[in-house]
């Protein structure tokens, strides 16, 4: 079995015009979000064995923050950031996922939209109706969603392979 975690970024700040998409930072309300969901992936005993990340500096900065919840940081998990995450398109993604090790059975991706509500949503055959719903209609900044698979090699993840085990939000931890 393998487990997916996709987690967008959290809300990114859009203050500073002469700032690049790329290098655009987390708003304040980003940096709680982030933590929350950490808090909340940390209570539910989430410790990917393999973290990959978008190089933008709201996904980089996303994930330390949750890193920081969820315990350990890059020295106990290891991370590979890489360009090629940037807004790329599900399809690049899935083909990155189904590249990795299939000594790894559980993987955080931590990227973009509208890249990774199209992925969660070809991937998902399955799960509860209500998360299945939320899911559908939208992947909003912070959200996370885990998705298990009754596959042995992660080049056997494709879609309508998975289930939803878990969509959570920002909102939702209100």
């Amino acid at each position: 079995m393998k487990t997916l975690y996709l987690l967008r970024h959290a809300k990114s700040a859009w203050d500073d015009g002469g700032v690049a998409d790329h290098d655009r930072p987390l708003a304040p309300r980003g940096e709680h979000a982030a933590t929350r969901i950490g808090r909340y992936l940390d209570d539910r005993g989430v410790r990917p064995e393999l973290i990959l990340c978008s190089t933008a500096r709201r996904a980089s900065d996303t994930l330390d923050l949750v890193l920081a919840e969820i315990g350990g940081g890059e020295a106990a998990i290891p991370v590979e950031r890489e360009r090629g995450l940037y807004l790329c398109g599900p399809r690049v993604l899935l083909a990155r996922i189904r590249d990795v090790p299939d000594g790894v059975h559980t993987l955080m991706l931590v990227a973009h939209n509208p890249d990774l509500h199209h992925l969660a949503t070809s991937l998902v055959i399955e799960g509860e109706a209500q998360a299945r719903a939320h899911l559908t209609e939208k992947f909003p900044t912070g959200a996370c969603a885990i998705i298990t698979f009754d596959a042995a090699r992660w080049r056997d993840v494709a879609p309508g392979t998975g289930r939803l085990a878990d969509f959570v939000s920002p909102r939702a931890l209100d």
